[in-house]
């Protein structure tokens, strides 16, 4: 058996729809409303294993509505990108994640990542209040790119990826990968992704920005290292699933939130 992948949320920092909008009521940009899979929240994913262990990819402010949505009851570790606010601010649901597992739950991430974490969360970092679990109880397993981890019944490969105002982990568990919020990649990470039957990349929209990866940086990415499937995350107001759907070349598609992929094990 290989692994199963639920996209909880493929969307930016702002989730789309934004709020705003002319009635108040949210801005699309370029996304069809009638489109529910236009409807995007913030970007996690839940990565399970043959075992059926869970990891958890980032803790995002929409956690509690997407693990209803996709039927999630348990996950057995969390693993950080990075701290930027749109991947933290779900840690308080992580309580209720201890109380189902009846554990502190590990979270790896890199020393900056669970630096930021304990400033800004301190009380999930605390002795924990097992068995009611009052409050998160979190146990920093901090990790540095190019490691390789063991957790929720899987080998955990880091990529270290350029997210021009921090660096960012991706990840690679067989073969999938996981590459949210970049904007470059090291040769050396490159060279780690080569051989995958499945890739979650972010594409945040059509022109070039600053701090995340465009659809003909993606595009070129995929022609490099030719995975038998590309599915795009982290997509902004300006890239309408129905648009994609119809111009993305064989192989690469876009994502929608409660996606999941089967990923066969290596031969």
């Amino acid at each position: 058996m290989g692994l199963r992948v639920t996209i909880l949320g493929c969307g930016p920092s702002g989730g789309v729809p934004q709020i705003g909008g002319e009635d108040g009521r949210g801005w699309w940009g370029e996304c069809d409303p009638a489109n529910p899979r236009n409807r995007r929240t913030r970007s996690s994913i839940v990565v399970e294993a043959a075992t059926g262990e869970r990891l958890l990819v980032d803790t995002g402010p929409d956690l509690r509505d997407q693990l209803l949505a996709a039927g999630i009851g348990r996950v057995d570790a969390l693993l950080y990108t990075h701290h930027h606010a749109d991947h933290i601010m779900g840690v308080d649901e992580v309580r209720v994640l201890n109380r189902l597992v009846g554990r502190e739950i590990e979270a790896f991430g890199m020393p900056e990542t669970l630096e930021s974490l304990q400033r800004r969360f301190d009380y999930a970092f605390l002795p924990s209040t097992a068995p009611m679990f009052f409050r998160p109880a979190m146990l920093p397993r901090p990790v540095e790119p190019g490691q390789t981890i063991r957790t929720a019944g899987m080998e955990v490969e880091l990529l270290l990826q350029d997210h021009l105002v921090m660096r960012t982990l991706g990840l690679r568990i067989g073969g999938f990968a996981y590459s949210t919020d970049l904007v470059r990649m090291p040769e050396e990470t490159l060279g780690r992704l080569h051989g995958l039957d499945t890739w979650v990349v972010a594409c945040f929209q059509r022109p070039p920005h600053k701090g995340h990866a465009n659809l003909e940086q993606v595009l070129d990415w995929v022609g490099q290292l030719k995975p038998r499937r590309t599915v795009l995350t982290h997509m902004g107001a300006h890239l309408d699933h129905g648009w994609l759907r119809a111009n993305l070349p064989p192989g690469v598609e876009p994502g929608h939130d409660g996606m999941e992929l089967d990923v066969p094990a290596p031969a």
